[in-house]
Order: C-alpha cells, then structure tokens, then sequence
C-alpha cells in the first residue's frame, strides 16, 4: 500500500523585499530547490533521477495548466484542499540533480497567513507530497519506488535546529485510487506516450 510521503528543504528569501510586497499589494516570490534526485535526504529517503524527472514532467503540466498549487503545512491526503492553498508553483526546471522552482504565495486565507510569517523573518520551508512504496537498499536508507506520484510541493515551517530538516511527518497509508480521476489519467496518459 503506498504511503503519504513528505519531504523538506529551505526557501532562503529577503524580509525586506517579502514585507515591501505585501505592503505594495504585489506578489510574494519564492525560489529555490524543491527536490534532490540521487541523494539520500534527512529524512533516509532517496528519489532516483528517473524517478523525478518523470514525476517533474508530469508536474509541469499542472505548472504550465496554473494548477500547481500547494497548501500551507502537509494534509494528510493525496488530494489538495482549495481552502487550504497558500501558493502556486510558477516555474519548474533542473539543475543538476536539484529540481528547482519558483513560486508565488497567494492572497488566500493560507497564503495571508504564509506573507505575515514571511514578514515576520520566519523562515519558511518547501516540502513535498506524494504518494508511494519504499523499499530498503544494502545501506539501509529507503529508495522511492517506480509507483510514486508527485502530489504537491506544501510550505512548512523550519524544525528547531536551523537548517537541520529533520522532521519527516508520515502519513496514513494512501491508496493510488484515492488521488483524483483527472490526476490517475494524467498518469496513465502520460505512461501510454512515453
């Protein structure tokens, strides 16, 4: 049965900048790196690049659609609640083996909350949602399997230790059938053409 799988990094950002555009009425922007393909994370997890580079593709389509839209903190689903979207992915690309992005937070209830934290100099992390096995490898760390599905990538908060992403907050076990239609035909679609 595949699992809620959650993953996080920092988004470093200027208070300033972030505080000016609340204040100017315009958009708060975040980038940065969303994800490491062939790295073991803090977590004890590795995503493999062909993994990623799939699952970033599949990803894109949603970007490119403006429905890349993630939450403030995980839910504890597969599926994305409307009234708990704080940001939208705007841009997704490589570099290396780091998938990168841009983002905006947006002017939802969640999204307020994200800018005043931000204006606050509360640093903000980006972790990632998706759906998925794990297997152990010969050096004990779990590899992401082949079925993993890119669901979101949510804000979180930053652990006590800075920088040190340690929290992994596992979810209940998510059956593939509870992601929604249009997301399971994008899969199988996608699967189809390649």
């Amino acid at each position: 049965m595949a699992r809620l799988l959650r993953e996080y990094v920092s988004l470093p950002y200027d208070q300033k900048l972030v505080k000016e555009a609340v204040q100017q009425n315009q958009s708060v922007v975040l980038s940065g790196i969303l994800q490491k393909a062939d790295t073991k994370n803090q977590n004890g997890r590795l995503y493999t690049r062909q993994v990623l580079e799939r699952e970033v593709k599949n990803y894109s389509q949603m970007v490119n659609e403006n429905r890349a839209l993630g939450t403030l903190d995980h839910e504890d689903s597969a599926q994305i609640s409307l009234e708990k979207v704080s940001h939208r992915i705007r841009k997704i690309w490589w570099e290396g083996n780091n998938v990168v992005g841009e983002l905006e937070v947006l002017n939802t209830p969640k999204g307020k909350i994200a800018q005043d934290l931000l204006s606050g100099g509360v640093q903000i992390g980006i972790s990632s949602r998706g759906c998925g096995e794990v297997e152990k490898n010969n050096e004990g760390f779990d590899v992401v399997g082949e079925d993993f599905v890119l669901i979101s990538f949510d804000l979180v908060a930053e652990p006590s230790t800075p920088g040190a992403w340690l929290n992994l907050k596992e979810g209940r076990e998510i059956n593939f059938n509870s992601l929604s239609k249009s997301v399971r035909l994008n899969r199988l679609l996608n699967e189809i053409l390649k």
